[in-house]
């Protein structure tokens, strides 16, 4: 049952390479295995068991480690054969969406283009051919995979027969803790806001009058991430910028300024550099504007007067939705879910820990990014570790269920693609 969580942990064969760091091998060692018309290196195999292997925190040495990743990257070129076999296609957009955002994750972890572009030893645009036809194969055996078993489903029956076949051997559900909160952030009081306007301003007359937009970034913004790089995000894709900030920067064209947007993390000025598809790369210049104690003290007190009202008998999920600034769950009641408690983030699982069912947390300091802000939190219910049983887990029974079918049927799929598509292993 390993294979196809390999499989599904390497979809990106040359995404891999990228993310474990390895440069693509200048010397073809040799060939371990062919499948159909493409063969699979030494190196390719030896970057491929490292990258899983440090991905799961195991020795790379482990036994039986290196003939389990060497299947997992037959099946998938067999399924890349049977998808080009079957006419599957993807578009050059989807390739270039893919590979851009494969290798924005890399740029982040090693924290610069120059520095990704020292590693590989060849710019960028070298990278991206390097990787592209690699990429294409792999959306293609995504997609072939999807058509066949993303429709797959478990009835109840099935999940039943599941749980009655494996129940001895079920993981134990660890104590979980269901939770709410309500989500405020302190607010800038106006003198600082019009100064830090007043400071932005400045810089955009400077970029105006000719300065140097990346030197002014260098020298003046407070993004930590972007500020050595001038300022640069990289390539992102819509949706992972702050609403405020996404709205300003899919509205310019190529080389146009904003004017000042002001969003949770502060006010910034940003230039579109260029658009790709649903992608744009920007620069932009922050200045944050800075909280006062009063301001926290302020918000701190108006949140116990909300608790207060709580423990009175008003409804918190009302209070929620009125109040909270938590823009993913107010509309829900400040509903935040289910959690392991031992898996839960440090701050949380201590603010949550000594509540009982029913009980709020007082006012606690919330981090959020590079900014905070502060919650009262809710303890809907405590759910002691304890067996799995259909009556209280069928969700958790019907995933592992659904996972078991699709992970069952991939294999026998995998098999019949070994009957019908030439492969060999030369190890």
């Amino acid at each position: 049952m390993h294979s196809p969580v390999i499989a599904r942990l390497s979809t990106l064969a040359a995404a891999v390479l990228v993310l474990a760091g390895v440069a693509p091998s200048q010397t073809l060692d040799r060939i371990v295995a062919v499948v159909d018309k493409e063969t699979v290196l030494q190196s390719e195999l030896d970057a491929q068991v490292e990258f899983f292997a440090l991905n799961n925190r195991i020795d790379p040495g482990t036994p039986g480690l290196r003939e389990q990743v060497l299947e997992s990257m037959i099946s998938e070129k067999l399924i890349v054969a049977k998808a080009i076999e079957d006419s599957v296609t993807v578009t050059d957009e989807e390739v270039q969406q893919q590979l851009d955002a494969v290798l924005e994750q890399r740029i982040q972890q090693v924290g610069s283009e120059a520095r990704l572009e020292e590693l590989y030893g060849m710019p960028l645009s070298r990278i991206r051919l390097e990787f592209r036809d690699e990429m294409r194969k792999n959306l293609l055996a995504q997609r072939l995979q999807q058509e066949r078993f993303g429709q797959t489903t478990v009835g109840r029956r099935e999940v039943e027969e599941f749980y009655e076949t494996y129940k001895d051997s079920l993981p134990r559900v660890s104590e979980e803790v269901e939770l709410a909160h309500i989500f405020i952030r302190p607010q800038v009081s106006e003198d600082a806001r019009a100064a830090t306007r007043a400071k932005m301003q400045l810089l955009v007359d400077s970029i105006n009058a000719g300065a140097d937009f990346a030197d002014i970034a260098r020298r003046h913004s407070e993004d930590p991430g972007s500020a050595a790089e001038g300022g640069d995000l990289g390539l992102v894709r819509r949706g992972l910028f702050v609403k405020e900030f996404e709205g300003a920067v899919f509205s310019l064209s190529e080389g146009e300024l904003s004017g000042i947007v002001e969003t949770q993390f502060g006010l910034h000025v940003i230039q579109l550099l260029e658009r790709r598809g649903d992608a744009v790369r920007a620069r932009h210049i922050l200045l944050r504007m800075e909280r006062t104690q009063a301001d926290d003290d302020s918000t701190m007190a108006f949140l116990e007067r909300l608790r207060e009202r709580a423990l009175a008998g008003e409804n918190f999920a009302e209070l929620a939705r009125k109040h909270s600034e938590d823009s993913e769950t107010n509309l829900v009641g400040g509903q935040l879910g289910t959690f392991e408690l031992e898996n839960l983030d440090k701050n949380l699982s201590s603010t949550v820990s000594p509540l009982k069912a029913g009980e709020i947390s007082p006012v606690t300091k919330l981090p959020v990014g590079t900014s905070y802000g502060y919650h009262i939190v809710l303890v809907k219910q405590r759910i002691p570790a304890h067996d799995m049983t259909l009556e209280q887990d069928y969700r958790k029974l019907e995933a592992l269920a659904l996972n078991y079918k699709k992970v069952r049927d991939y294999e026998k799929w995998v098999t019949e693609l070994k009957r019908d598509i030439y492969w060999k292993v030369y190890l």
